[in-house]
């Protein structure tokens, strides 16, 4: 099927490319996660185990293996709500919303796959959601919704950071924290024209805000089915 054009096709183009190369960059991530995996028996990757958990129940881990399932954990729900959000656009959506809305949509899945890929068999199960509270056929509930996944997302990443070990994985969040920020960009501006950052999520230095993983856990938490089990994580 043609691809359909856009009214601001530049700058939609401008916002596929830059996560294009964010994304080519996570691409050599993986083969450098791979070699860290394979080369070094020492390497996070090979410390730290999750407990086998009852049913609908995950347990995030300890170190930086927790962080990255932390951070997996984050991807699935915000894959979900797209996947979702997608397969049946609420009423009066435009061609701009709606190729937005896709792009996210497999820019989040390209995440989720990329930390359960890296992960291996030190990831975390698929998790379980509830989106009952979202109204898919409101625009609104919609487009608010996404503005609160990508800005928890962004500040999630943002106090994540200080708490992984390896240069590698952190490397690795301020690519992936990047994307983030451009889809809470391009969802504020669907929900009004010009207003790309604000007061929200900006401080007076000029940088964005940081949520610590207890914090967002309790946050997504209202959207998430599976118990997660993060007390191993980093605090510091």
């Amino acid at each position: 099927m043609p691809e359909q054009k856009l009214p601001d096709a530049v700058s939609r183009r401008k916002f596929l490319n830059y996560a294009a190369l964010s994304s080519v960059m996570g691409v050599a991530l993986i083969s450098c996660t791979k070699e860290f995996r394979e080369g070094e028996p020492n390497a996070p990757f090979a410390q730290d185990d999750p407990q086998n958990m009852p049913k609908n129940t995950v347990n995030l881990g300890s170190g930086d293996i927790g962080i990255l399932n932390y951070a997996y954990a984050l991807e699935q729900l915000e894959a979900a709500f797209y996947i979702k959000a997608a397969s049946s656009f609420y009423a009066g959506a435009t061609m701009k919303e709606k190729t937005f809305l896709e792009d996210i949509r497999d820019h989040e899945i390209a995440h989720r796959e990329f930390f359960k890929t890296a992960l291996g068999s030190k990831a975390i199960g698929s998790l379980l959601f509830d989106f009952s509270s979202i109204d898919f056929n409101s625009r609104d509930s919609v487009l608010s919704t996404a503005k609160a996944f990508e800005d928890l997302g962004v500040s999630a990443y943002n106090g994540a950071g200080e708490l992984l070990k390896s240069p590698d994985y952190l490397l690795l969040a301020g690519k992936i924290v990047s994307v983030e920020a451009r889809h809470a960009a391009a969802i504020r501006d669907l929900l009004s024209y010009g207003s790309f950052a604000g007061p929200d999520v900006i401080d007076g230095n000029g940088l964005d805000v940081f949520r610590m993983p207890k914090e967002v856990l309790a946050i997504a938490g209202n959207y998430i089915e599976t118990k997660i089990i993060a007390n191993n994580l980093p605090t510091s």
